[in-house]
């Protein structure tokens, strides 16, 4: 094969076959392409899109490209959550936990963050103690004891991927939708689950900005689940505005503490984690829900089972068995974590109250310029290289739709450095608008939407 014949194939716009992507994508991981010709097929693929059957064999190989876990030794299904990305998302905190409660394993491979998107690993690494770099025996011993875990993507893990990424992102071909859901899948199905439950993001926080290119992501990471021969669901979830009350690392592992203790519980995130729990158990095929014979009735069964080892307390339990398990410090979640926000601050920490400057209603606070004041705070990454302030980041006071009067304090800022908590209170001033007449939300501003391709 040659690539230069490949380059111009997809240039007219005909389908790659499964041998001609196989051998592209060999060929990345041992270096033998140069890369300005992989990015000539990158922009290629780009302008001139892939069909199902291409999107998932590219998907496939780049899956194939390093080491693919097994998780079988389990015995059952082993369940995969993933987000496309948003701020102050601190889902996957509260889901994994709250799984694992209901006997239903999860095992995750998390990131860091880049930009105004957090990354689970970096919150979890605020907790004291915290190891999120497993062996596959450790990953797999604390899978079998706590029911979940949390752990960095291994250097091995489709690193077809890491070439592919590291070029898309300096030659314009990001925005492509068979080369981000092929990014993404890859790396899941190399993790090595059963079952994957994608939450993907839809608003100005995230990639996808509008419900109809939202689902087409969705449809097509399906189509490559199930291509795979892996069972999988898409939810559609809100980010027009920050997701809870706090965006940071140690503020958002606070907030999944007390959201799984049902303390000052967010409604928009209560919202989510109930929808995205209830597919997971859903896929999970346990046998109670065999003999329910209609999906209305399936989902209340499985959102009114999630509900009730939140109320109980299971799955708060669950979260310092995972804790434990990865070397953490309960007693830092049990005691620290229980004082108020201020208290959980060091005193050498800044922060700023950032106050309503008039009269009016919180009509909007935009999850993307808040993403990016939490980033200048030094909550967040601008390089790769950049050392992160787990104290820094946003904890909202207020909500869209909120009442306010001049001078309520709309949010509290902090940071540990004075000029970056300057930059942080300009940038973050701008996400906030006010207005005197309350706004109508319109259905998909802030509902959930949850879609079933499977």
């Amino acid at each position: 094969m040659n690539i230069i014949e490949i380059i111009e194939k997809k240039k007219k716009g005909e389908s790659l076959t499964k041998q001609e992507i196989e051998w592209f994508i060999d060929r990345v991981v041992n270096g033998s392409i140069p890369d300005y010709q992989t990015s000539a097929l990158l922009m290629a693929i780009c302008l001139k899109g892939m069909d199902k059957r291409e999107t998932t064999d590219l998907a496939l190989a780049m899956a194939h490209s390093g080491d693919m876990f097994d998780m079988s030794a389990i015995g059952c299904v082993v369940l995969d959550k993933h987000s496309t990305g948003g701020v102050g998302d601190k889902t996957s905190l509260i889901v994994g936990p709250v799984m694992a409660a209901l006997g239903v394993p999860v095992g995750k491979m998390s990131g860091r963050g880049l930009g105004i998107t957090g990354g689970t690993i970096d919150k979890l690494d605020a907790i004291p103690g915290f190891s999120s770099d497993l062996s596959d025996e450790k990953f797999m011993e604390c899978l079998k004891a706590s029911g979940f875990v949390d752990a960095a993507q291994t250097k091995n893990l489709a690193p077809a991927d890491k070439v592919l990424y590291a070029l898309r992102d300096v030659t314009g071909t990001v925005d492509s939708i068979p080369l981000i859901a092929s990014s993404i899948m890859s790396k899941k199905l190399a993790s090595g689950a059963d079952a994957i439950v994608l939450d993907v993001k839809c608003g100005n926080g995230a990639f996808m900005n509008d419900l109809d290119s939202a689902k087409q992501l969705a449809e097509t990471m399906i189509d490559i689940g199930n291509g795979a021969g892996r069972k999988c669901s898409a939810v559609i979830s809100d980010m027009n505005e920050p997701l809870g009350y706090t965006v940071g690392n140690l503020l958002e592992v606070k907030e999944a503490v007390d959201f799984l203790k049902g303390v000052n519980v967010n409604s928009r995130l209560y919202d989510l984690v109930l929808t995205i729990c209830s597919e997971m158990y859903i896929l999970s095929g346990r046998p109670e829900l065999n003999g329910i014979d209609s999906k209305e009735r399936l989902i209340r069964f499985a959102k009114q089972i999630v509900k009730d080892v939140l109320a109980n307390g299971d799955a708060y339990k669950s979260f310092l068995m995972f804790v434990k398990g990865q070397g953490g410090e309960t007693d830092f979640i049990e005691n620290e974590l229980s004082m108020d926000y201020e208290n959980i601050i060091p005193s050498d920490v800044m922060s700023t109250d950032v106050k309503a400057e008039k009269d009016g209603y919180i009509s909007a606070i935009r999850a993307d310029i808040t993403g990016r004041a939490s980033m200048h705070l030094g909550a967040g990454r601008m390089e790769l290289d950049d050392e992160i302030d787990q104290y820094a980041g946003v904890y909202l006071k207020k909500k869209i739709g909120d009442e306010v009067k001049a001078g309520d304090v709309i949010a509290t800022l902090y940071s540990s450095d004075k000029d970056k908590m300057n930059d942080g209170v300009k940038i973050f001033k701008e996400a906030v608008t006010i207005t005197t007449e309350k706004e109508q939300v319109q259905d998909g501003d802030i509902i959930v939407q949850i879609q079933r391709f499977n």
